[in-house]
């Protein structure tokens, strides 16, 4: 049975990609839960829509967060976690941390697919964070210290 998927489904595929499934798993799983919908006429012809309507959207919202990353030039977000004595956290801090306390402290909202760091943050002290959108460049400091 082809499917048009809704949502993000692991080991499946994307939104709105159209996928073939095995009817069980599409009428039993998929369908009831509102992951996805069956691939007719109207459907296609309402998922392109979708698409651009979603892809207008992304386009406006990047275009907003592109002219407010003047805003994060000189912010300082400071965390706070446990540590060894030689500085090394005990949980490491991801984007998704960052980006809760970006908008707790600064009240500044960006989604967690524009912070680019290589990888989680593991060690106290002051880390730049580079911010990319668009091909923009921007950075904030985070300030990692340990709990006393």
């Amino acid at each position: 049975m082809k499917v048009i998927l809704l949502k993000d489904v692991p080991k499946v595929g994307k939104k709105y990609e159209i996928k073939a499934i095995a009817d069980g798993h599409a009428l039993n799983f998929l369908i009831p839960r509102g992951l996805a919908e069956a691939a007719t006429a109207n459907n296609l012809k309402k998922l392109e829509t979708l698409k651009a309507t979603d892809a207008t959207e992304k386009k406006v919202q990047a275009d907003l967060l592109a002219k407010n990353l003047k805003s994060l030039e000189g912010v300082v977000v400071e965390i706070t976690g446990k540590a060894n004595e030689k500085g090394h956290l005990f949980a490491s801090i991801h984007t998704d941390t960052i980006v809760a306390e970006l908008m707790k402290q600064k009240h500044l909202s960006l989604p967690t697919e524009f912070i680019k760091i290589a990888k989680p943050i593991k060690e106290i002290g002051d880390h730049e964070i580079p911010v990319l959108i668009n091909d923009k460049k921007a950075s904030f400091i985070l300030k990692v210290t340990a709990t006393k």
